[in-house]
């Protein structure tokens, strides 16, 4: 096929995006098959109309292969350290402390969503805050939709920094692992750590920016939507305290992505958060003096109530709330210790890998570093928890078996989904017999020719629609971070930039990904409600969206009469107009 006719080959190359969409969307078939079929689209496609030839075919899915296992590890971890936490009583503790902090749902819905749930997204990611949040708010009190609809929204900013940097270290980091990124390098005369380091700050700083408004979003949506007033204006009187507990947040998350890199802001910022605003609350500062609940319960519609009624004694736990925590304490620790290159001990941890370099002659490798990534700190956890909470060998075996039948509902999907993105990526002339670039290179070629240079506003729209296809930000970024990288060097603008925005709305399409609302919703035993719970999130996602394509633009072009200024100006002066005028 002729390199000329880019419309027919970009065309193709989308196919395989286009099959993701139609698939879980249209036809709501379960990830697992659609990721598998998705697979397949593209092997045909890479073999058919690239002539990809069969080696690198081959050697692209094994590494697609050894790179889900190292995010199955991660997974794995994370949701071990979360059953081992739930069986010895841990979570139990930390749900009560919650309950005495403040009767006020709006504030409740803050800290425990927007901070608790930003350090569990930060610590375990994959969709954990939603299905951790969502029944400690249920014990708390909260509708079954209006506790789901929380956890959903709050991963937001703290989502491309979770799983301790697990959507930038081997999202992005895969997705640009390149011979077009390579060269870049060469050219430019950087080094590879240097370009990921200038993408995570500036991913922070879009993110810092942005999810200054998630708490307000957060509060106002609890009360026009569960509320008995059903009005925003609710909502909105607690925009002291919302805007504290943002920047509580953001400021040490920006500054830990500036000076430590993307293990921690997530960790770090909430960690830091969570003591600033608990502290604050129970002195009192910012709290508005009215306490605001949902109605009685006899008021609730039917639709807000799930099939999950816990008791207040499901709260009673007699551990203390230091050692509650003391576990997501050492792994906090752990990874601060293990990346802080003066230590001494990121060189000897990250220098022990194992897998392939050379797959089948072809070039294509991937090695993984099993005591470097996060899910090996995540596992050392679970072991000293176990004589810490003095664990018997019943808890210990629960844990484990939970965590497994958990962890291999993402992994057959993943199973499929890192090849496809992968052979996606590894198609180009250099692995094939047709001379054409790759399919994200072939679809960067389009999307510069349509959009030119004002492609940066649209970018974190690409980045949301592959979490919401995939399922995941990480895997968003492994499928749309070259391709949006050379979008950039198509129409001549700083890529690190372009890559950042697709790594916020990356995140901010968690929101809406079907996995999670299903996850969270089964959390509750909400069943049924997946569609309007959808309908909600999107109002956030679409703001997130908007406002981080604005401040990318802004980024590139710099203020002034341009599409990025505009936008920022009129989404300000929309969500200003809707504050004054909602009753």
């Amino acid at each position: 096929m002729s390199s000329d006719n880019l419309g027919l080959l970009s065309l193709l190359a989308l196919t395989p995006l286009l099959t993701i969409g139609v698939l879980l969307v249209g036809f709501r078939m379960p990830a697992k098959h659609a990721m598998a079929i998705a697979y397949g689209v593209t092997l045909l496609i890479a073999w058919g109309a690239w002539k990809v030839q069969f080696p690198v075919i081959v050697a692209a899915s094994l590494q697609g292969l050894i790179l889900a296992v190292s995010l199955v590890y991660i997974i794995f971890g994370a949701l071990l350290l979360l059953a081992t936490l739930t069986q010895s009583g841990a979570v139990n503790s930390i749900r009560e402390a919650f309950v005495r902090i403040s009767p006020d749902r709006r504030i409740q819905a803050i800290i425990i969503g927007w901070l608790f749930g930003s350090f569990i997204e930060g610590s375990a990611g994959f969709g954990t805050p939603a299905a951790v949040c969502a029944p400690l708010l249920l014990a708390l009190g909260f509708p079954a939709m209006a506790a789901v609809m929380v956890g959903l929204i709050i991963q937001s900013t703290a989502v491309s920094f979770g799983a301790a940097g697990t959507p930038i270290l081997i999202g992005v980091s895969g997705g640009l692992d390149s011979t077009l990124v390579r060269d870049y390098l060469l050219l430019q005369g950087m080094e590879y750590r240097v370009l990921l380091d200038g993408i995570t700050i500036r991913v922070a700083a879009i993110h810092a920016l942005t999810g200054t408004l998630i708490p307000l979003f957060l509060s106002a949506m609890l009360t026009r939507f569960y509320g008995a007033k059903r009005s925003f204006r609710e909502g909105l009187e607690v925009w002291r305290f919302a805007l504290f507990a943002s920047v509580s947040f953001t400021a040490p998350y920006f500054l830990c992505a500036y000076f430590l890199g993307p293990e921690f802001p997530s960790i770090v910022g909430s960690s830091v958060a969570l003591i600033i605003v608990i502290f604050a609350t129970r002195k009192g500062w910012f709290v508005p003096q009215e306490t605001w609940d949902f109605p009685p319960r006899e008021n609730w519609d039917s639709a807000w109530m799930g099939l999950i009624h816990p008791s207040k004694e499901a709260l009673r736990s007699k551990m203390t709330i230091g050692k509650a925590w003391s576990p997501y304490a050492l792994v906090a620790v752990l990874l601060l210790v293990s990346r802080l290159p003066a230590l001494g001990l990121q060189q000897r941890l990250a220098g022990i890998q194992v897998g392939p370099t050379n797959i089948l002659g072809t070039g294509i490798g991937q090695q993984i570093q099993p005591f470097y990534l996060p899910g090996f700190m995540f596992i050392v956890v679970c072991l000293l928890t176990y004589g810490l909470h003095r664990m018997s060998w019943k808890e210990i075996r629960e844990s484990w078996v939970l965590a497994g039948r958990q962890t291999r509902g993402a992994m057959v999907a993943l199973m499929f989904a890192v090849p496809m993105a992968r052979l996606f990526i590894e198609s180009g002339a250099n692995f094939n017999l047709s001379g054409l670039d790759s399919m994200p290179l072939t679809l960067a070629k389009a999307v510069a020719e349509l959009a030119g240079g004002t492609w940066p506003f649209f970018s974190p729209w690409i980045g949301a629609l592959g979490a919401f296809a995939a399922g995941s930000n990480t895997i968003s970024n492994l499928m749309f971070s070259l391709f949006q990288f050379a979008t950039a060097q198509e129409i001549h603008v700083d890529p690190a930039m372009v890559v950042a925005a697709q790594a916020v709305g990356g995140a901010a399409g968690n929101m809406i990904t079907v996995h999670n609302v299903v996850a969270a919703s089964a959390t509750v035993g909400l069943l049924g409600r997946e569609g309007a719970l959808i309908r909600m999130t999107l109002i956030p996602m679409v703001y997130y969206c908007l406002m981080a394509g604005s401040l990318a633009f802004i980024g590139i072009y710099g203020l002034g009469l341009n599409l990025g200024t505009v936008g920022l100006l009129a989404l300000c002066t929309l969500l200003v107009v809707l504050a004054l005028k909602t009753e």
